[in-house]
């Protein structure tokens, strides 16, 4: 749709019931983009407080991305500099035995290309879960992959879902803080100033 501009996309998006049948709440999309942002944040699918109030990790899980990325709510927000964008648009519901579920496997291929057609300006993906590292970057396990995080530099910066189940995987895992955290501040920093990437050090030892 090479004449689809940003109004009538969100337009079409807001609109969808592809997966209606599907969504114990219904549907309603929640992601946020323009055309000037520079940083997006591929992240899994909206929650219930998600739902509720239509934006995107406003809850404790946001919490704890915003500060990992080491930014303010404010800054977060900034549609203009980051882009939110899930895999599943909507929120799934939950699974038998808790936590939620999938992202819809409908909405990526549905949406993705054309929302990323929008955005011509970004420079750095954070690409947070498993479901979102497997569907752009392919099978692999998120911890590996989260620890490795200069393999995917410039273009993705790969890491786990930032839930409450994360904080253990921190605890035992220290090179997360000591390495991981660092370059990660350093590049959502130079990327919303409209710098280069910096120079990331070898990995510094705990």
């Amino acid at each position: 749709m090479a004449d689809e501009t940003l109004e009538t996309l969100l337009e079409s998006i807001r609109a969808c019931q592809l997966c209606r049948t599907d969504l114990p709440l219904g549907p309603r999309p929640v992601l946020h983009i323009s055309r000037t942002a520079r940083l997006l944040i591929a992240s899994q699918a909206p929650g219930t407080r998600v739902h509720e109030t239509g934006q995107s990790f406003n809850d404790a899980s946001g919490d704890r991305l915003r500060a990992w990325m080491g930014i303010d709510r404010a800054t977060f927000y900034d549609v203009s500099r980051i882009a939110i964008v899930p895999m599943g648009l909507c929120y799934p519901g939950r699974l038998p035995k808790g936590g939620d579920c999938p992202p819809r496997p409908e909405c990526a291929p549905q949406w993705r290309a054309r929302i990323m057609a929008q955005m011509p300006g970004l420079e750095l993906t954070l690409v947070v879960g498993s479901y979102a590292q497997n569907h752009i970057l392919g099978p692999g396990r998120v911890s590996d992959r989260s620890l490795d995080f200069r393999r995917y530099l410039p273009r993705y910066f790969p890491l786990p879902h930032p839930s409450w189940r994360t904080g253990a995987w921190e605890r035992r895992t220290p090179q997360f803080g000591h390495d991981v955290l660092p370059a990660l501040r350093a590049c959502v920093q130079a990327v919303l100033a409209g710098r280069p990437l910096p120079a990331i050090p070898p990995v510094v030892p705990v």
